[in-house]
């Protein structure tokens, strides 16, 4: 039986908020999660209304709690309630600070709660001057910085819908996701840094502007306000917080008012406009945060991410806790190897989350971290990819010994988690500790029954949670999200993730549910490859797809090395042994070649769907979701591969 990692005490458990939930619904856990879990599910009409006043959520509740509709994605969640999420952000009003921002040239700023109620409260007032009025679109070409959060707030306390991009997506890629949401309003920076380099963001803007005629005006704010800048043709972010005066009304929206339009990945055609709701979002936000981060007033939350991932919306939500966010701009690596952990020391940060990718990065330098004083980290949150068992063991072993490490899944599609950590269980290597509370979630298998422990099979959903988006924008018949998420079992939520149930109550992601290999008619999940293949200390990255070839599917390994390190025939066949040893026969690639770069989506993932079309001499559609589209050229015609 796999041995756990971690453990949390029992005073730990008995401290928890999970136990002061579990105390104020009158329900006996015994701290154990799973029986939580169960109850959460089973009485999900009272586990929804109490949480909604154990985390103290601002606004008229209504009398009703769900209303109910035979279509999954009808039922509606607090139907009569009203809310104003901005509202619910920023309760305090005190000198503390609320975000501290850090750029990776070392550039520095906070501010506190109480001037962020009243810059959020000066930008609502100028927005109503330019005639935005609810259901309206702001579009923000943004990094991630302090102003980014007061445009989303400002934006969200009017009822105006907020969609933002980072600036390293192409001009392509900001015309495929914005012209489909027709905002009026584009925000932007005059510059970001990445990696070292000072790169131009406004050098995009006119072309954007061309592409997307529904913007009329355009506002700029300067990444170093120091920086006295004349901005041709737009508007100065700066000076209009300067000069407009403080709007202190909230007025309160519909529970599923919409408050932000996400994209899907899209790698294989236009993204999907995923349209989210206020009160869904908090609600969901503040669940994962207490109930299963342990967040709680005061802390310090940290999360590496971009204004383009879905990680961004879930730290902003965070500030709902009465916990201050921490936000760095730039590469995860520079200057230092060890910078994000420097960050987490200075600050004393609580909560600290990253990609897969980060932590497998630091493990193939071997990186440790024991000249940094780490004691503040309770929990380590881990997504964008499965993290590996290896890493697992690599983060107890060489960044801190006593600490939460959460796997965490879920995605652009509820902007959260269906399975993630909590602090009654174990923690195991390779193992996402349990679902998330009020969400039906189960595996199916391909006939749609619910599959044992240490079977594998489809990540599903039950029974509608609010979280759920509210539409598809520009979907007005709802075939798209139908199609998205209903074509595969019927009025049952299919996630599009392969996955495994474990003993311990746990699960194991075994890849996407698109990107499972057949080889024989054996379904397998890259993940399991991925694992073994990512512990060889001559290979840095994988990727595994299958080439239709003689009426069936081979499996096609693609791997880079470490410098230095040439892919011989001695090592293919040490890959390929290993392979087979720990998974099976089916499992070993019938060809392994060395790549000079793999291609990953500008959130870290591995995108496997495009190499494969390529290499099964498909066209790929959407390359702009890609952050390094150019290798994608190596994978087309390859001799090896005929």
């Amino acid at each position: 039986m796999n041995k756990s990692l971690w453990k949390p005490s029992e005073q730990k458990k008995q401290e928890s908020l999970l136990e002061d939930f579990s105390k104020f619904v009158n329900f006996n856990s015994n701290h154990n999660f799973k029986s939580l879990w169960e109850w959460s599910v089973k009485n999900k009409e009272e586990f929804w209304s109490k949480f909604w006043d154990y985390s103290k959520i601002i606004g008229d509740k209504g009398k009703e709690v769900i209303r109910k509709n035979k279509i999954f994605n009808e039922t509606k969640f607090f139907p009569d309630s009203k809310i104003n999420y901005a509202e619910n952000i920023l309760k305090k009003k005190t000198n503390d600070c609320a975000i501290n921002f850090l750029s990776e040239t070392g550039f520095e700023e906070s501010i506190t709660w109480k001037d962020l109620y009243e810059k959020v409260c000066k930008f609502s007032s100028y927005l109503k001057t330019l005639d935005l009025k609810k259901g309206d679109r702001v579009a923000a070409y943004v990094p991630n910085k302090i102003e980014s959060i007061i445009s989303f707030l400002a934006c969200a306390k009017n009822g105006i819908i907020w969609s933002s991009c980072s600036p390293d997506f192409g001009t392509h890629g900001v015309v495929d996701r914005f012209k489909q949401i027709e905002p009026k309003v584009l925000i932007t920076c005059d510059h970001y840094f990445y990696n070292g380099k000072k790169i131009n963001i406004l050098e995009k803007i006119n072309n954007i502007l061309k592409e997307i005629p529904s913007i009329k005006k355009t506002l700029v704010f300067a990444y170093n306000k120091k920086e006295k800048i004349e901005y041709k043709n737009f508007i100065d972010f700066n000076k209009v917080l300067i000069q407009s005066k403080s709007d202190y009304t909230f007025e309160r929206f519909d529970f599923n008012h919409p408050i932000y339009i996400l994209y899907s990945s899209g790698t294989t055609g236009k993204p999907k406009c995923i349209t989210h709701g206020a009160g869904n979002v908090l609600i969901e936000h503040n669940k994962e945060f207490m109930l299963h981060c342990d967040v709680r007033d005061n802390e310090k939350l940290f999360y590496y991410t971009t204004t383009g991932w879905m990680m961004w919306n879930w730290l902003v939500g965070g500030l709902a806790t009465g916990s201050s966010i921490f936000l760095f701009d730039g590469a995860p690596v520079y200057p230092t190897i060890d910078v994000l952990l420097k960050y987490c020391q200075d600050k004393e940060i609580n909560l600290f989350g990253v990609s897969a990718k980060y932590i497998d990065h630091l493990k193939n330098e071997n990186y440790n971290s024991k000249n940094l004083d780490l004691s503040s980290i309770k929990i380590i949150t881990s997504t964008g990819s499965p993290l590996a068992e290896e890493s697992f063991k690599y983060v107890y072993e060489n960044i801190k010994q006593n600490v939460h490490l959460a796997s965490i899944a879920g995605g652009t599609d509820l902007v959260g988690c269906l399975i993630l950590g909590n602090l009654f269980s174990n923690v195991y290597k390779g193992e996402i500790q349990g679902q998330s509370l009020g969400i039906d979630v189960d595996v199916f298998t391909e006939e749609g029954k619910s599959i044992n422990d240490s079977e594998k099979g489809e990540l599903v959903v039950k029974n509608p949670f609010p979280s759920m988006p509210v539409k598809f924008w520009g979907d007005d018949d709802g075939q798209k999200y139908h199609k998205a998420y209903f074509t595969r079992f019927k009025n049952i939520w299919h996630h599009g993730d392969f996955i495994e149930k474990t003993p311990n109550n746990g699960f194991i992601m075994r890849g996407r549910s698109d990107a499972t290999l057949n080889p024989g008619g054996v379904r397998i999940g890259t993940a399991e490859i991925y694992q073994q293949v990512e512990n060889i200390d001559f290979i840095t990255e994988a990727l595994v797809v299958g080439q239709h070839y003689n009426d069936d599917v081979r499996i096609i390994l693609f791997v880079t090395t470490k410098k230095n390190h040439q892919l011989d025939s001695d090592k293919i066949k040490l890959i390929k042994s290993k392979i087979r040893k720990n998974c099976s026969p089916k499992h070993v690639p019938s060809i392994v070649l060395k790549v000079p770069e793999i291609p990953r989506t500008k959130s870290g993932k591995i995108v496997e769907l495009a190499v494969r079309k390529i290499i099964n001499g498909e066209e790929v559609d959407n390359k702009e979701a890609i952050s390094n589209p150019s290798c994608l050229d190596y994978f087309k015609n390859l001799k090896d591969l005929k």
